[in-house]
């Protein structure tokens, strides 16, 4: 006869895997995904190496199930923040608010998750969760267009521009040591990103126009 696990089996099978995912998360929390090894997680976990691989088919699906876990409590807080009460513009600078603050909270996990160098497992988790994250600021932009609070634009574009202006601004403080990391800089930062950010969605469109042969850029010889 077949072996058919029971609730109770499935439940503390459920039980192991969370607690190592837990140990896991606490490594790369304090020391990126460099700090994540099997033997590093299994003894945090408190269980031995090989039992391991009965939750993980290698240290690349650890991280990459570590990453998919961090980030989806991440783009959740984002969706919720962008969805509240204001305006288009006040939940934008809300939004950019509360990411950036939370990242500054944990600077090691937040560069871990932003821009560390990741296997491609994880890497490919990073790009879904890009567009997690353009599409909520999709829904966003669109408002502020219907609203004429914001200019005509794709939304597609601009979503996924403001995504990389926020991650990319933060990449460089978060790596920053406690030496390094001037005082109070945390709201002067805040405010340069949203101010970038609403003025990016909030400038006219530049008119696409073809190139005319009376007017090429010094030195560019004209074609005969």
């Amino acid at each position: 006869m077949a072996y058919r696990p029971t609730e109770k089996t499935e439940a503390r099978k459920a039980a192991i895997r969370k607690n190592l995912l837990d140990a896991a998360l606490g490594l790369v929390s304090n020391g990126g995904f460099g700090a994540l090894t099997v033997v590093a997680a299994a003894a945090t976990a408190g269980m031995a190496t090989g039992a391991v691989y009965k939750h993980f088919e290698s240290k690349a699906h650890l991280c990459a199930e570590v990453f998919r876990l961090a980030t989806e409590k991440e783009v959740a807080m984002v969706r919720a923040t962008a969805s509240g009460p204001g305006t288009p513009s006040e939940r934008l600078q809300h939004t950019v608010r509360a990411f950036a603050l939370r990242a500054l909270r944990n600077p090691r996990l937040a560069f871990a998750l932003i821009a560390e160098p990741v296997d491609a497992l994880v890497d490919a988790q990073r790009l879904r969760y890009r567009q997690a994250y353009a599409t909520v600021f999709v829904d966003l932009v669109a408002q502020g267009v219907a609203s004429g609070e914001f200019a005509h634009q794709v939304p597609s574009i601009s979503a996924a521009a403001l995504v990389g202006v926020i991650a990319e601004s933060l990449v460089g403080p978060l790596s920053w040591t406690a030496a390094d990391k001037p005082a109070f800089f945390a709201d002067e930062l805040i405010a340069a990103i949203q101010a970038f950010c609403l003025r990016a969605v909030s400038a006219p469109a530049v008119p696409a126009s073809a190139p005319k042969t009376g007017n090429l850029p010094p030195g560019r010889p004209r074609a005969n």
